[in-house]
Order: structure tokens, then C-alpha cells, then sequence
């Protein structure tokens, strides 16, 4: 894939339509397009986070380690961020992610991230608002399985 199919690739992203040519094109000359099987561990908790993904085609599965054995939490899909919480927060990956599928994603360096935070305010609205779903989400998983352990201790 040539510089000029990526930068359309990149376009058609949400997160990254309101962009500059000329920034997507410098965000598809430093990042890397990866692909991963069915299968695949794109991370594993407590790996380094060096970079963020962006799906560009396919899901992952976001596995939580329990007392029970590993649990997929949630599943992400086409156009979402993942792996930004460790870069932003500068700590260890929190969970394992699993290609769902055939996965291709754009890796995205930390410092590449970052400049397209400072420079670009629509993106960091939308990797904000991205980041409030991902917390909303998990808090209703939580009222969940709250409601569950109390209505097993009430058996």
C-alpha cells in the first residue's frame, strides 16, 4: 500500500477526516500498518505501551484476567482506538488484546500520538469522547456484575 492509499484509508477514518493532507500524510508515513490472524495477541497486559492502534478493518477482543480464568470484557471494532489508555496514562498494557478475526490496524508511535493530540483539537475531542464511551461501558459492566454478586449472596 503506497502513501497516497493510506492517507485515503486514514481519511475515511472519523477520528481522522477533519485532518490536514498534509498531517495524514505525515501520520501515514511514521505509522505502520499491521495485520494479525484470528487469534493473534496484538498486546499483552502488563506489556510495555509504546503505541496506539487504530482498527482499520476487523475486531479485537479485550481479555481480563479473573480469578476464574480469562474473560473478554468487551470487543472493539473498525475505527476505534485501543491501547491509548497506557500511553496517555505512561503505565503497562491493563489487559490482553485478541485479533477477533482476520485484524489489520494502523500502529501508531507514543510520540506520533501525542503530536496529533497537540496539534489536532478535533482529534483530541474525538479520542476523548472515545475514551468516555470505554469508561461508560465499563461502568455499566460493573453495575452488572455488582447486581450479579448480590444476587448470589442473597441465594
Amino acid at each position: 500500500m503506497d502513501l497516497a492509499e493510506e492517507t485515503d484509508l486514514l481519511r475515511k477514518i472519523p477520528m481522522f477526516a477533519k485532518m490536514e493532507t498534509s498531517r495524514l500524510k505525515l501520520l501515514a508515513f511514521a505509522s505502520e500498518i499491521v495485520s494479525f490472524q484470528h487469534g493473534d495477541i496484538v498486546f499483552n497486559s502488563g506489556d510495555s505501551a509504546d503505541y496506539a492502534y487504530v482498527i482499520m478493518d476487523g475486531a479485537v477482543d479485550i481479555i481480563t484476567e479473573t480469578d476464574s480464568g480469562p474473560v473478554i470484557t468487551d470487543t472493539l471494532r473498525q475505527n476505534q482506538l485501543i491501547g491509548e489508555l497506557g500511553l496517555l496514562n505512561n503505565t503497562p498494557r491493563i489487559a490482553t488484546l485478541i485479533a477477533n478475526g482476520d485484524l489489520q490496524a494502523m500502529k501508531i508511535t507514543a510520540e506520533m500520538f501525542f503530536r496529533i493530540l497537540r496539534e489536532n483539537s478535533e482529534v483530541s475531542l474525538d479520542v476523548i469522547r472515545m475514551l468516555s464511551d470505554k469508561l461508560t461501558r465499563s461502568h455499566a459492566q460493573v453495575e452488572a456484575l455488582q447486581k450479579q454478586v448480590y444476587q448470589q449472596d442473597g441465594d
